[in-house]
């Protein structure tokens, strides 16, 4: 797990870091850890199946279209990659 550390953070910064930590009932240290990840995580990570189901439901497909794709669809079992 990575490390970082933070210079010439003001100590007005530091005190309000330390407080909010204290709101919540974590160290000031889980509290930047908070704080980070909620800036730049997205709040609910994209699902495959709800992203395909979405594209289904905008184009509007029919039963029997959805059907047609299916038969078209290829069966083949993937192979198995290959690393160096």
């Amino acid at each position: 797990m990575a490390a970082i550390t933070i210079r010439s953070l003001p100590d007005e910064v530091h005190r309000a870091l330390k407080a909010q930590a204290q709101r919540h009932g974590r160290s000031t240290e889980a509290e930047v850890r908070s704080i980070l990840s909620s800036a730049v995580l997205p709040q609910q990570r994209v699902r495959m199946g709800q992203a395909m189901s979405q594209i289904g439901r905008r184009a509007r497909l029919a039963d029997e279209e959805a059907a047609l794709l299916d038969d078209m669809r290829d069966r083949t079992p993937a192979e198995p990659i290959e690393l160096p």
